[in-house]
């Protein structure tokens, strides 16, 4: 069994599909083993994007995932991170399969949504950056 992170993003919260896209990741066999609504500040965000740090977009990042809370997860099943990141599906909603979290609820590459770690190394770290091993019961 592998985890993941899932963060629900701003634009989706604003809309109050929560509860849509948790039901497409259930659809999906992911099981939601942790989970809290929160609101991000800077320097947190500025933290967890840190990679992005030196890119353009970063402070349109920061000032996205602040503008209204987030909901993140911690998703758990067999090769959770290839099936999380296929169920999103593409970072541009239009080139997105029919079905994805992306293809049904995405607004634009910039508003898409959800985010997911792209490999076991990343889930982890990302996992620990938001949650204690108490916060997670699976």
């Amino acid at each position: 069994m592998e985890r993941t992170l899932s963060i629900i993003k701003p634009d989706a919260t604003k809309r109050n599909i929560t509860g849509k896209i948790n039901k497409i990741i259930e659809d999906n066999n992911l099981n939601i083993i942790a989970q809290k609504r929160i609101q991000l500040k800077e320097d947190t965000a500025e933290k967890f994007y840190s990679v992005h740090k030196n890119q353009s977009f970063f402070q349109d990042l920061i000032d996205f995932m602040i503008s209204a809370p987030v909901v993140v997860q911690v998703l758990e099943s067999e090769n959770a991170v290839s099936k999380y990141r296929d169920i999103m599906g593409s970072t541009n909603p239009t080139e997105a399969e029919e079905g994805t979290i992306r293809n049904e609820v995405a607004l634009s590459i910039q508003e898409n949504s959800v985010h997911g770690s792209d490999s076991l190394e990343n889930a982890k770290i990302e996992i620990d950056f938001f949650f204690t091993k108490d916060e997670i019961v699976g």
